[in-house]
């Protein structure tokens, strides 16, 4: 993608995740909402966003952080809201181990705490060592974390997986952590 499209993508993300109020957009109980307003929206502070601009930075996105309805007519984002909505997930068993990928800043509070999902709706694990590698890095140097995924499921932790992938639950209780870094 583009810097421009890059851009328009970050600022995606904040306003379907945290802050639809910015732009003056509503989102419903499950997250979605009107593509012709959002693109309204956008384009009052001098974008120049039409619907193939918007379709072209979901289908590039590389953490396919964005979905459309099937009309086409209705985004949201994937995960990662602090605002109120209900995604709709079905609660799924994940694979034995999941990672989470953190900075080495954060290491010892999540040795004490477990992993919390702060402001978010849910913590968020990754099924491969590379991607928790990458979201650790945005954090400072990266430290991954290995979750015992099953046994928290076996223990009746729900566990949910995201449009694009990414695993979600409402917390790790440290007992569930391999303490290793790779």
């Amino acid at each position: 993608m583009s810097k421009p499209e890059v851009r328009i993508s970050k600022f995606l993300s904040y306003v379907l995740r945290h802050n639809p109020d910015k732009i003056g957009i509503i989102l419903d109980s499950s997250g979605w909402t009107d593509v012709d307003i959002l693109i309204e929206r956008l384009n009052r502070d001098d974008n120049r966003i039409t619907k193939n601009t918007l379709i072209h930075i979901v289908e590039n996105d590389s953490k396919k952080r964005f979905s459309f309805n099937d009309g086409l007519d209705k985004i949201r984002a994937s995960q990662g809201h602090s605002v109120d909505i209900e995604l709709g997930y079905v609660s799924q068993k994940p694979p034995k181990i999941l990672y989470h990928g953190t900075g080495e800043k954060s290491v010892q509070s999540i040795l004490e705490t477990g992993i919390e999902k702060r402001t978010r709706k849910h913590v968020h694990l990754s099924a491969d060592i590379e991607t928790a590698v990458k979201v650790g890095q945005r954090h400072g140097k990266a430290y991954v974390f290995e979750v015992f995924a099953e046994n928290m499921y076996n223990d009746k932790y729900v566990f949910y997986l995201s449009d694009n992938g990414v695993w979600l639950t409402g917390y790790v209780p440290t007992q569930y952590l391999k303490t290793e870094n790779k």
